[in-house]
């Protein structure tokens, strides 16, 4: 593989010491490792190695974490109509803190010959700019100029001409706190992720439209930022429950939902008697805690598939013409009504 070769010649090691990195395998030390990495961080996006001469039949699956139940289902769901239509995955957990970000990760599929890549909510959506402008392209410009065959999943920019299927999350929000005001709710928080976040700031645009057309308070003041996890969401309800006091909160998952429920109930407050959540995802879990997780859910085998078969017909090349460069598909949300939410203690 040229690609190898290429890597290993410049930075003074053997192809299968640049294997064993690429691979995160034992028996190379540190600072070989950083500078294979470093060679690998320099070099162009241009798809090498045996990718560049012929089919492969690999595909990359980038995630941003697997500790959120949502994207080990993305990953499953993914590799599932990967295989389907003839396709092994590469899977690359790229979360933040780890030894290889996506773009290290991006250019170690690259050079072990994959044919395309599906981002399942890229590092893009992360960048901290003003709702309704579009963030800098970055290396993903480059990728495409580069002719590398990529989709992205809960990714959608209009800074880059890249295939999206994506979820409503700006409906997603305005459902949850619709669901809410019915139930007789009028003091509801948005528990949010991070403020960088374009899915938090798009479901927080639903939340508070939906407030606003039954003249519902809608000031930060009811909104409050933590990370996507469980501990995130505690934190970030303690300081609602601290000030505002809400009878309800939506949040931007159910992960933090969960963290939510947990604060509530250490400090003696009843889900949902006296305090009502709504998460985002519907993950397994949220059917067997207790109480059971009112929710917002994505389709995640529907949207697997039709990012997996935009790729694949982006990589066959007899059908590639075909591919509409400027492909979204967006999908609605389902509200799925279970025990956390109920009507206001009178």
């Amino acid at each position: 593989m040229s690609g190898l070769s290429e890597i290993a010649r410049a930075a003074g090691v053997s192809i299968s010491t640049v294997s064993r990195v690429l691979n995160r395998r034992a028996g190379v030390n540190e600072e070989t490792r950083q500078r294979v990495l470093s060679v690998l961080a320099e070099m162009p996006y241009t798809p090498r190695g045996l990718g560049a001469l012929q089919r492969t039949g690999v595909i990359g699956l980038l995630v941003p974490e697997l500790s959120n139940p949502v994207f080990p289902a993305f990953a499953e769901a993914l590799e599932t109509r990967a295989a389907r239509l003839g396709y092994s995955s590469l899977l690359c957990n790229t979360r933040s803190g780890a030894p290889m970000g996506e773009e290290e990760y991006v250019r170690m599929l690259l050079a072990r010959g994959v044919e395309g890549m599906v981002f399942v909510s890229p590092e893009i959506t992360n960048v901290e700019v003003p709702l309704g402008q579009a963030p800098r392209p970055s290396y993903y410009a480059k990728l495409l100029a580069d002719g590398v065959h990529m989709v992205f999943l809960n990714g959608a920019t209009p800074a880059l001409d890249v295939p999206d299927v994506t979820v409503d999350e700006q409906l997603a929000g305005y459902m949850a706190t619709k669901h809410l005001i019915e139930l007789g709710h009028e003091r509801i928080g948005f528990v949010s992720g991070p403020a960088r976040s374009l899915p938090s700031r798009l479901k927080r645009a639903g939340w508070a439209a939906a407030l606003e057309e039954n003249h519902l308070p809608a000031g930060s003041e009811y909104v409050s930022h933590g990370p996507f996890s469980a501990e995130g969401g505690g934190v970030a309800v303690a300081k609602l429950l601290d000030t505002v006091s809400p009878t309800a909160v939506i949040c931007s998952s159910d992960h933090m939902a969960l963290g939510v429920m947990r604060e509530a109930h250490q400090r003696g407050i009843s889900v949902p008697d006296d305090l009502s959540v709504v998460g985002f995802d519907d993950i397994p879990f949220a059917a067997y805690c207790s109480p059971a997780l009112t929710t917002l859910a994505q389709p995640i085998e529907e949207m697997a598939a039709a990012a997996i078969d935009e790729l694949v017909l982006r990589l066959d090349p007899d059908r590639r013409r075909q591919g509409n460069d400027n492909y979204t598909r967006v999908f609605r949300p389902r509200l799925v009504a279970r025990e956390s939410a109920a009507p206001p203690r009178r």
